[in-house]
């Protein structure tokens, strides 16, 4: 698909969101477009069924189906598979950086945190779906750097019960961090502050 059609989508399929895990979905990608999801295995989304927004605002709401194979039910924890909570925490970073992308940032994503994370329930080998709904509360392009900050607060049901919910939670979209030349040593090989 084009730039245009992407920035104009209103949901995305299992097959689209691997395309841009694997930097294969858009085309013609502005100078800058360097933003992915994570690939398979931690790619945790298997579906966006809608993103919108309005001003500085939005909603995201995304599925992941459960597998019995999973990688992790299979070391967390032998003979008590659990989907580490975590990870649902991780898939709402992952849908904040898809979603600075969406609204047009360049760079590549990272996550930055959240304010509380609170876990009432818990996903097993034989639940079916988790449900990601994620509140835009504000998106905003810094005109100096060039970076992008969204904050965003998630409910996260699986089987339409509520088991987790984060508030607060940023991702971020920054220039001149990719590390595209793995496994050599160069520039961004190392880690440490974000200074873009």
């Amino acid at each position: 698909m084009t730039y245009e059609e992407f920035r104009e989508r209103g949901s995305f399929s299992l097959e689209d969101l691997l395309a841009f895990a694997y930097g294969n979905l858009v085309e013609n990608r502005p100078e800058g477009f360097e933003a992915r999801l994570p690939a398979p295995p931690f790619l945790m989304l298997d579906r966006i069924l809608t993103i919108t927004h309005e001003g500085r605002q939005g909603r995201i709401v995304a599925e992941q189906d459960i597998r019995l194979d999973a990688w992790y039910f299979q070391c967390h924890f032998s003979g008590d598979p659990i989907q580490p909570g975590c990870l649902c925490v991780d898939a709402v970073w992952q849908l904040l950086g898809f979603y600075c992308v969406w609204r047009g940032a360049l760079g590549a994503g990272r996550a930055l945190g959240c304010q509380s994370v609170s876990f009432n329930g818990q996903i097993r080998p034989y639940n079916r779906c988790v449900r990601y709904e994620v509140d835009i509360r504000r998106f905003s392009q810094l005109k100096d750097s060039g970076a992008s900050v969204v904050i965003g607060d998630a409910k996260i049901f699986v089987d339409n019960e509520l088991i987790t919910e984060i508030t607060r939670a940023q991702s971020g979209v920054f220039s001149g961090i990719v590390y595209p030349d793995y496994p050599k040593h160069s520039h961004n090989s190392v880690g440490g502050i974000i200074r873009s």
